[in-house]
């Protein structure tokens, strides 16, 4: 991908973004007859303190050189999540004042390899890319399948994978929740080719892929009750946990802990 068109790939999703997100906000008359959903972009742009013109161009996908303050103030008039704000500036290619500078890395670091064969419980590592790139022997006997193929994708494995989709109970609110979360690290990798082309992919193969991401849901991966349907183990249940190596923030530690009565 050259650099024109990873631009306007980038302006693409932006204008796609910033309109989805402004079609879910709720106007301040909602009895009012309206053509179209959420609100108007002289509204928007209003609550932003910019000019609509300039939301339109952007919404357009045309090339707008936006300051970080005013991206700041569309993210609070749109009133974005910490993911979905943080999504706003990497599209834009902008540093948000409200956040630090954070140093780009590569390769798989050795630490994190430790702390993964440290924990008893399962565990894994996955990259930007959300390959998974290290994981111990308790994360190889609960995922299923997932280590079959070279190299393991957390994405690929539960969108595609008929193990993963009999493993998960809930597997459409987890499908739609890893798809949100990978948007979150997309944009990092998205002159990658590998990466742009698992997202070809899955749009492809996953009906579900597709839709989730037409919707623009961006998270953050986040802890919380996994459960799972293991095929010699049964019901299983934990508590899973992600942390971001401080030395390298393109990595992400995940520990499924079993629940107790501390941690609920």
């Amino acid at each position: 991908m050259t650099s024109l068109e990873e631009s306007a790939q980038r302006r693409a999703l932006l204008g796609g973004f910033l309109r989805a997100h402004r079609e879910r906000m709720a106007p301040a008359d909602a009895s009012a007859r309206r053509r179209t959903p959420g609100l108007r972009r002289e509204e928007l742009a209003a609550r932003a303190g910019i000019s609509a013109t300039w939301l339109a161009w952007m919404e357009q996908g045309r090339e707008v050189n936006a300051s970080p303050q005013a991206l700041a103030r569309l993210s609070a008039a749109l009133d974005l999540t910490g993911a979905e704000r943080a999504y706003l500036f990497e599209l834009a290619r902008r540093s948000d004042p409200a956040q630090p500078e954070e140093a780009a890395a590569s390769g798989v670091p050795g630490s994190v390899r430790a702390l993964v064969e440290a924990v008893d419980h399962p565990a894994y590592a996955i990259d930007r890319g959300w390959n998974v790139r290290c994981w111990n022997a308790a994360a190889s006997d609960l995922f299923v399948g997932l280590f079959a193929e070279h190299p393991a994708n957390l994405l690929t494995y539960t969108l595609l994978s008929p193990q993963a989709h009999a493993l998960l109970p809930d597997w459409g609110d987890r499908a739609a929740r890893i798809v949100a979360e990978f948007r979150a690290d997309y944009l990092r990798g998205m002159a990658d080719p590998e990466t742009a082309a698992l997202v070809e992919h899955l749009g492809r193969a996953s009906p579900e892929f597709a839709q989730a991401w037409a919707a623009q849901d961006v998270a953050h991966r986040e802890g919380g009750r996994r459960e799972f349907r293991h095929p010699v183990h049964g019901e299983l249940s934990y508590r899973q946990w992600t942390y971001i190596p401080a030395e390298r923030r393109d990595y992400k530690v995940v520990v499924l802990v079993p629940p107790s009565p501390a941690l609920g």
